[in-house]
């Protein structure tokens, strides 16, 4: 049985926020009804390269069931939930006339967030981007950057009354990375990647003006996976593509929207599709940092690949949660550290988790030792950073609910709650109820 010990929070601020994170795709189902347009990945789950061949058609079926993970919320205790708004939902072309019953439904989600005390983080852009537009050029189209600020303008206009935690973009580094719109990872397409760089850059600054422009008192961030990239080996060559990759994993997004300037290594790349004012338009002032970390990375060489990296071998001694994701809540102070000292805005922690396969005992409960030990250490490590100095001010767990991940569809499991996918129960897990206790513990 997990143990109920709490983690050292003694140097979080009083004021610290608890919450837990979400995003569209992944949660809502509902992919055909009420006018929703189809977005690109609907059209990639269709393609058969998810390994498990599932599609985000049902997911969780929040969209019917949001009043039932509202009250799994208001029983955790959270304070804060970070949900992300589907754009093909509400704009089923991804520009043009609004979808109404697409924008109801999150009138009723944040309505009754509010109702239960719960602060609505509402995140632009989780990667479901509209087909439409992906069939216009997507983010490889410089228009991306109004049909973005557009979509920015609609949801501030009609949900700025009730939000005012606005994310543009939630991990631009992954989406662009590992991106449909790239094709195979081969070197021919390092252009096309610069070119989606700068343009989603240029939307982020875009949508900070639209959300500014329309939001009162708008509080207002962009969400970043920082991944520690580290060489598989003690070659030279493996220990280049861990700092190549580094570049833009780590900085190619938070360097020109914090600091105004590429990262030296790619400037000469990114030249080419830059117009003048560009950087302006893009580094706009900032509320605060969204951090999302999980682990390191190992990095090999790999000459014929984009960037000329692949991922490596871990080290044998480095602990591995299920899913094989290493466990090292000291590189999570880390990168605090750092984001505090590069970027020197509020940190604000939108995903942190852990990985497993996961099911009910005989009992019908689910027991989550591993999850507890890793939020629990994790945590830890964050009060660390808190005690040298670091301006971290909340703190949300990936994921409430069990959910659609991605290329692994519903194989991984990060959820607080289990959700069987055939009847579309939740079950608290052990870790969930940790979790409550843990916030209950920490509020004045």
């Amino acid at each position: 049985m997990p143990t109920t010990q709490l983690p050292n929070t003694s140097c979080l601020r009083p004021d610290f926020i608890w919450g837990v994170s979400t995003s569209s795709f992944q949660i809502e189902g509902a992919t055909q009804e009420d006018g929703r347009g189809p977005s690109i990945w609907d059209v990639y789950c269709r393609s058969g390269e998810i390994r498990t061949h599932d599609t985000g058609d049902v997911a969780c079926d929040h969209y019917h069931r949001y009043r039932e993970d509202v009250g799994l919320m208001k029983t955790l205790g959270v304070q804060a939930y970070r949900f992300s708004v589907a754009w093909p939902r509400v704009l089923p072309l991804g520009r043009g006339s609004a979808n109404e019953a697409g924008l109801s439904f999150y009138d009723r989600l944040i309505d009754k967030l509010l109702t239960a005390g719960i602060e609505p983080w509402l995140c632009l852009y989780h990667w479901d981007l509209p087909q439409a537009l992906e069939e216009h050029g997507g983010w490889l189209n410089r228009d991306s950057v109004f049909w973005f600020a557009n979509y920015a303008s609609l949801i501030a206009r009609r949900l700025g009354d009730r939000v005012k935690r606005f994310a543009t973009f939630n991990e631009p580094s992954m989406f662009s990375l590992f991106s449909r719109s790239l094709g195979k990872p081969d070197r021919g397409c390092e252009d096309k990647l610069h070119l989606m760089i700068h343009n989603v850059n240029l939307a982020h600054g875009a949508a900070v003006d639209a959300l500014r422009a329309n939001v009162i008192d708008a509080s207002i961030g962009c969400i970043h996976n920082r991944q520690p990239c580290r060489p598989s080996s003690a070659s030279e060559a493996d220990a280049a593509a861990a700092r190549r990759l580094d570049v833009y994993w780590n900085a190619a997004y938070p360097d020109p929207q914090c600091r105004g300037t590429y990262p030296i290594s790619m400037r000469g790349a990114i030249e080419p599709h830059m117009q003048p004012g560009d950087l302006a338009r893009i580094c706009r002032p900032l509320d605060w940092f969204g951090l999302n970390h999980y682990s390191p990375v190992y990095v090999k060489a790999r000459p014929d690949s984009m960037l000329g990296y692949d991922f490596g071998d871990k080290p044998p001694a480095v602990p591995l949660t299920p899913i094989g994701w290493p466990i090292e809540p000291d590189a999570f102070r880390k990168t605090l550290q750092e984001v505090h000292t590069n970027y020197g805005l509020p940190i604000y922690v939108l995903e942190n988790g852990y990985g497993d396969f996961g099911q009910p005992d005989q009992t019908g409960a689910v027991v989550d030792p591993g999850r507890i030990d890793f939020l629990r250490a994790y945590i830890d490590a964050m009060n660390d950073a808190a005690s040298s100095g670091v301006d971290v001010r909340g703190y949300f767990v990936w994921s409430l609910l069990d959910n659609f991940e991605w290329d692994f569809g519903y194989s991984n499991r990060f959820g607080l709650t289990y959700v069987d996918y055939a009847s579309l129960r939740r079950t608290p897990k052990s870790s969930f109820g940790w979790y409550a206790g843990l916030i209950k513990a920490t509020r004045p």
